[in-house]
């Protein structure tokens, strides 16, 4: 694996992490926008390793988990917004 793709690596493990982050703020602190961005940052791993593993997935499917993705973060950020 060259350099561009350990980065790519590096990149998707720290979604999974933010996912996992996101995902605990949703159940410890009861706050519906970790959901939110716990799907987002989920999705993008999905994206990410579809992508990385040249995995067989066809370009609307590809398109649609991207757009799901951007919804999800763009309803996040409504939340967080309407919360301050």
């Amino acid at each position: 694996m060259d350099i561009s793709g350990t980065i790519q690596l590096i990149a998707t493990l720290a979604e999974v992490v933010v996912a996992i982050i996101a995902i605990l703020i949703a159940v410890t602190k009861k706050k519906t926008y970790g959901w939110f961005v716990g799907i987002t940052f989920g999705l993008f791993v999905v994206f990410d390793i579809a992508r990385i593993f040249t995995l067989e997935m066809s370009a609307e499917l590809h398109a649609l988990v991207l757009l799901i993705a951007c919804i999800s973060m763009v309803y996040a950020a409504w939340l967080m917004w309407k919360e301050q």
